[in-house]
């Protein structure tokens, strides 16, 4: 039955050094959240050698400059202008000042904000400044310096991204982020991981069997699941710093994995050794163990509110799978979602406000979101895929979800408004239930 089947670090050798100017300390340059929101022109320089450079330099320079446009590109908030558009002389190593810039060249190509920058090698390292720019006030918004490995100029250029995007929203992205998914092949299921840009692809369990539903810890620490490796389902959490597995949950019966609550130490359960499946609360330190669903019908998927007060969770008590939220002890119930008859994997957004999930329409499932309240629905995704188990950026802003049309299998992110959408991973193994991580530091 359906229902029932659903239920590291990054350490950066990297040393910046930063000064802001006090207006970039002062205000948040873009309201993305604000329902006029477009997409924000931003011109990107390549990167130039202070001074007569080698050949490698400059290509380095150019390829620094992708790398930054590539990752804002994922944010879905900025529109890169082609640099073939640029109207100021190509050869930009000395300006440094944002007076010796004619900022209204900038606006006459459709600019709001400027990237300049400097790059310097020197034996294996390299060193890195970058300018920011507000075009419309002709103010230097923040100037950084980076250095870094010679090797590392994809860390270096996520750092930038991620500099700007702070400057402009008050938010630093998802860059240093990770999704964990199963990957499926016939029988045979493990979780693997993967970068918010598509890049290191890891394996994390070596259970080969039936694994589903991967939940990170707020710390990033842990991954729980559960998994059939001895023959039945059980749930384990694995210590992603020592790869051990400990074994949480093994009731005769049903054991499936729900999430984290927000400070990490309880975990949500469902579990049928009462009888029928019922939610649980797991205390990780004590193994102590609570019901807080106590209904003759399904209540499977359980979700905890980013301020640990509420559960979402799905039951089949109206007749067919709907979402329903309780508080944290189990009062208070409330159905949220009334618009098609099979609604489940419920995932709340880090913000608050809003739930996504999938919805079964015209024989197809498709990613939609809801307020707490059960008003606002939106369907996210159109299109002729079988699309599932929504997860959450932890900026609130994206999302990530499984796509499978014909045989090709796909985990993909969304902005919040189902647009912006990019492919992270397509294999011939299946790819499913995406889990995203907390941002690493």
């Amino acid at each position: 039955m359906k229902i029932i089947s659903k239920v590291t670090v990054l350490v950066f050798c990297l040393c910046a050094y930063l000064t802001f100017s006090s207006s970039a300390a002062a205000k948040i340059y873009i309201d993305i959240d604000a329902p006029s929101f477009q997409q924000f022109p931003i011109a990107i320089c390549d990167l130039q050698p202070p001074t007569a450079s080698t050949e490698k330099t400059t290509e380095s320079g150019i390829a620094m400059a992708d790398e930054i446009k590539n990752y804002l590109s994922m944010t879905g908030i900025f529109n890169i202008l082609n640099k073939k558009s640029f109207l100021e002389d190509k050869d930009l190593s000395m300006v440094a000042a944002a007076e010796n810039i004619y900022f209204p060249n900038w606006a006459m190509i459709g600019a709001d904000y400027l990237l300049r920058g400097n790059i310097t090698k020197i034996n294996n390292e390299i060193f890195v400044e970058s300018r920011l720019y507000d075009v419309t006030r002709g103010e230097l918004l923040f100037s950084k310096k980076y250095n870094s490995k010679n090797n590392e100029l994809k860390k270096v250029a996520r750092m930038v991204a991620s500099d700007i995007l702070f400057t402009l929203t008050g938010d630093e992205g998802e860059f240093n982020t990770k999704i964990a998914f199963v990957s499926k092949n016939k029988s045979d299921a493990d979780i693997c991981t993967i970068n918010y840009d598509g890049s290191e692809i890891k394996n994390v369990t070596n259970h080969k069997s039936i694994v589903i539903g991967p939940r990170w810890s707020p710390d990033g620490r842990y991954l729980a699941f559960t998994s059939y490796r001895d023959g039945r389902p059980e749930i384990y959490v694995r210590d992603l710093r020592n790869g051990n597995d400990k074994k949480m949950a093994s009731f005769e019966g049903l054991n499936l994995c729900g999430s984290f609550s927000p400070d990490g130490n309880k975990l949500l359960l469902t579990l049928s050794k009462d009888g029928n499946e019922e939610i649980y609360i797991l205390e990780i330190d004590t193994m102590k163990l609570k019901r807080i669903s106590h209904n003759y019908s399904i209540d499977v998927s359980p979700t905890w509110s980013p301020d640990g007060g509420k559960i979402a969770f799905v039951s089949n008590r109206s007749g067919s799978p709907q979402i329903f939220i309780m508080d944290v002890d189990g009062n208070n119930t409330k159905r949220i979602t009334f618009e098609g008859n099979y609604n489940t994997s419920p995932s709340w957004s880090p913000r608050g406000g809003r739930i996504a999930y999938e919805g079964l329409v015209n024989g197809k499932f498709q990613i939609f979101s809801i307020d707490e309240e059960g008003n606002n629905l939106l369907q996210l995704t159109f299109d002729n895929a079988k699309n599932e188990y929504p997860s959450w950026s932890p900026s609130g802003r994206q999302i990530a979800y499984s796509s499978k049309i014909n045989s090709k299998n796909k985990i993909c992110i969304m902005n919040a408004n189902g647009l912006n959408i990019r492919v992270l991973i397509e294999r011939a193994n299946s790819s499913l239930m995406p889990s995203w991580s907390p941002r690493f530091k």
